[in-house]
């Protein structure tokens, strides 16, 4: 057995980063290696690195430096940035191998030597990744050519898993197989993931849809809930949303819009109008009751002139999305957008989100509102003891709101009604029911 023993994971980015984390997680304690909370004196420490902004870039390289600055004997990336950019990533302190993103399955492999790895029960990440939720990888890649996306570049073509080999997953991080009554050592909420998510089973003979993958989970798996992270709107229709008629599926639908503004998207290479989005929408809130629609929207974009930017923002105003992420336009070199001509100047990039991040603002607070007086069930995440008020408890209802609430026990991973009773900024408070 190799000497190695103790690993450290750590990344940045997205949900499917996170899912590969917990993939890396499972094989290294099959393996035989114990998994450590912090960088301090691990033996390999793993980054999943990240390249969709240039603040992606930058918050990997730091994620490398701390790691050495405290002490880890060696240092391993991985990820799109390290993909893009291995010279530059091997030339940080500490780091001694680089495994691209077409050798990421067999990362663990690599470094173990190890082969036949024997299946272990699931455990959640030590320290501050230890989830009520479950990141499960089931696509990767993309074929979509949107002008501003490096990560096409550094994940390579779509790929989805097979029905087979996610429903293993998802039963593993339930503890389905080893008959777990309560639940509490195991995850609550499954969260499916992947690069271009709706994409999933296109790539197939036959081809299935994102939904076939669903329904499959929904009829196999006792999956309390079940969410979904990203999908692109081109992806969706009627039948998808009906779906929604199970209560297991959470009431949140992220979906990017990136762009009000019709000509932007077309320079954007976006398969989707304002229009198109706003219908949509529309078919989504009339069958899912309640859903938390939320979005990306990128600002700044090469040639968003002034009346671009106002289109954009009245649709924005107009979708009262009930929360999102703004992003400055930053040009990731090798896309065709880091070419194109009228750069938007950064102090007006940054003007610009402070006036999309207030409109988003104001619709997230509108929707929750909306749920005073209330009753949703939360999953809880964290309890902290309060000696004279009992246990303080934080969590997320199934449409994404932020809940507090105080409890005479602990109930970490376990679902409770709440009958919200005040809004509090980004966050909601109210009493357990149950």
């Amino acid at each position: 057995m190799n000497e190695v023993r103790r690993v450290y994971l750590d990344m940045v980015g997205c949900r499917l980063n996170q899912s590969e984390l917990e993939s890396f997680a499972r094989q290294f304690r099959a393996a035989g290696y114990t998994l450590v909370e912090t960088p301090e004196g691990a033996d390999w420490v793993v980054i999943n690195t990240c390249t969709v902004t240039a603040a992606a870039d930058a918050d990997s390289r730091a994620k490398a430096r701390q790691a050495h600055r405290a002490g880890a004997k060696q240092i391993v990336l991985t990820g799109c940035w390290a993909t893009l950019h291995p010279s530059e990533a091997q030339t940080l302190p500490g780091v001694t191998r680089i495994i691209p993103n077409d050798q990421k399955e067999s990362l663990v492999e690599q470094l173990t030597e190890l082969y036949d790895l024997e299946p272990l029960e699931r455990e959640p990440l030590p320290g501050s990744r230890h989830r009520t939720r479950a990141f499960i990888k089931v696509q990767d890649g993309c074929d979509n050519h949107c002008t501003f996306c490096i990560t096409r570049l550094a994940r390579g073509r779509s790929r989805s898993r097979p029905i087979p080999d996610v429903l293993a997953d998802i039963r593993a991080a339930l503890g389905e197989d080893k008959g777990a009554s309560d639940g509490t050592a195991f995850a609550r909420e499954i969260v499916l993931s992947g690069v271009h998510l709706g994409s999933w089973g296109q790539d197939f003979t036959p081809p299935l849809h994102l939904r076939h993958l669903v329904q499959a989970i929904l009829q196999e798996c006792e999956v309390p809930r079940l969410r979904l992270s990203s999908l692109e709107p081109w992806d969706l229709d009627e039948r998808f949303f009906r779906l929604w008629e199970n209560p297991r599926l959470c009431r949140h639908l992220h979906l990017p819009l990136q762009s009000g503004c019709a000509e932007t998207l077309r320079r954007m290479a976006r398969k989707t109008t304002p229009q198109e989005y706003a219908r949509l929408i529309e078919t989504a809130r009339s069958l899912i009751p309640d859903v938390a629609i939320t979005t990306d929207i990128i600002v700044g974009f090469p040639g968003e002139d002034a009346n671009e930017f106002a289109q954009s923002l009245a649709f924005i105003e107009q979708m009262v999305f009930a929360g999102g992420h703004v992003f400055a336009f930053s040009a990731r070199p090798g896309t065709a957008a880091a070419r194109l001509s009228a750069q938007v100047p950064p102090a007006l990039r940054k003007q610009r989100s402070q006036q999309v991040r207030k409109i988003l603002a104001a619709s997230a607070h509108a929707y929750r509102r909306n749920f005073l007086g209330r009753t949703v069930r939360v999953l809880w995440e964290t309890a902290q003891r309060n000696e004279s008020q009992g246990w303080h408890m934080s969590g997320l209802s199934d449409n994404y709101l932020r809940v507090q609430a105080v409890s005479a026990q602990p109930l970490t991973n376990q679902i409770s009604e709440v009958s919200l009773t005040t809004l509090m900024g980004e966050k909601m408070s109210g009493i357990l029911l149950s």
